[in-house]
């Protein structure tokens, strides 16, 4: 644990993590589209409207030369100082990821040295906006989490900047009207499982005791109806850090990976049978090709949009 000083409702630490973090990299999966209520970039510094199990937190975090400053307000501000170095990476270890055989790999990783792999040790709060991403496009969904945010969030405590939003509890997530969930463009599918989701959430927050995910990590997620391989891997990359789990079952991860690796786009299968050579570490490979501005060819079809709140 950092060790933190407080002033009145603002605890504040420095985290030194021996070695380069990109902050706004590392972070990045946070971000549900520019306009999160509970993400904000202000220059170099990243804002973030937490739900932690003390309570809401408003978090920024700032790059300071070697070392990362950390500042939070709210009832959940200590919780988070706490574990501010695993929400930056303590704990990722990329030493045994050799990309040297591969020139491209090897390229992202020189000019990505900072690159962290988070942890935010909080499930339901990365589970819910992966439900709701699931088979719809990210216009979609972020628009969803901004208009439930907005309507049944906690207002960011302490100097955040203007409209955050700190996402609801498991219980308030639950108490959520059918209608307000069609409102938002979740049709009942996705919301049903939420449903499921929070009634089990204190099991679900307990597989955080088994590290940073893993087979059994997943198993126990998609015990619950309505969530597969694609949303348990998202919420285990955020909520557990788990260095070993491709999105399989995403619209573009797969193309991405293979147009970046072999010049051609391939399916689920193909993407695991590239990423093979570099299992226990697959998930940083798809995040290092995700960060190093590589675009695929843009033509192809898209996913088509469908507006469930007019049905």
């Amino acid at each position: 644990m950092p060790g933190g000083s407080v002033d009145a409702s603002r605890v504040d630490t420095v985290y030194r993590p021996g070695g380069a973090v990109d902050v706004r990299a590392t972070l990045r999966p946070l971000q549900r589209g520019s306009g999160d209520p509970a993400f904000r970039v202000e220059g170099s510094d990243v804002w973030l409207a937490l739900r932690t199990p003390s309570g809401p937190a408003s978090v920024v975090v700032r790059p300071a030369g070697g070392a990362v400053a950390v500042s939070a307000w709210g009832s959940g501000a200590e919780w988070a100082v706490a574990h501010a170095p695993e929400l930056l990476g303590r704990g990722d270890d990329w030493s045994a990821l050799d990309v040297s055989t591969h020139p491209f790999l090897q390229d992202a990783r020189r000019r990505q040295p900072g690159l962290r792999l988070l942890r935010t040790n909080t499930v339901m709060a990365m589970l819910v906006p992966a439900i709701m991403e699931q088979k719809v496009t990210s216009r979609q969904a972020w628009r969803a989490w901004r208009y439930l945010l907005r309507r049944y969030g906690t207002p960011a405590p302490g100097p955040a900047p203007a409209d955050m939003f700190v996402p609801p509890t498991a219980a308030e997530w639950g108490a959520i009207p059918s209608w307000e969930w069609h409102r938002a463009g979740i049709e009942p599918g996705r919301s049903a499982t939420v449903m499921r989701a929070v009634r089990v959430a204190p099991a679900l927050e307990r597989t955080l005791a088994l590290g940073r995910g893993g087979s059994v990590v997943s198993a126990r997620l998609q015990s619950i109806p309505g969530i597969g391989r694609w949303t348990a891997a998202e919420t285990a990359q955020r909520a557990h850090g788990d260095p070993d789990s491709p999105s399989v079952g995403d619209f573009h991860v797969p193309a991405l990976v293979g147009w970046a690796l072999t010049g051609g786009p391939v399916d689920d299968d193909g993407m695991l049978e590239l990423l093979e050579p570099w299992r226990g570490h697959r998930e940083r490979v798809v995040r290092l090709i995700s960060g190093s501005g590589f675009r695929k060819p843009t033509f192809g079809p898209r996913m088509t949009i469908q507006d469930h709140r007019h049905h």
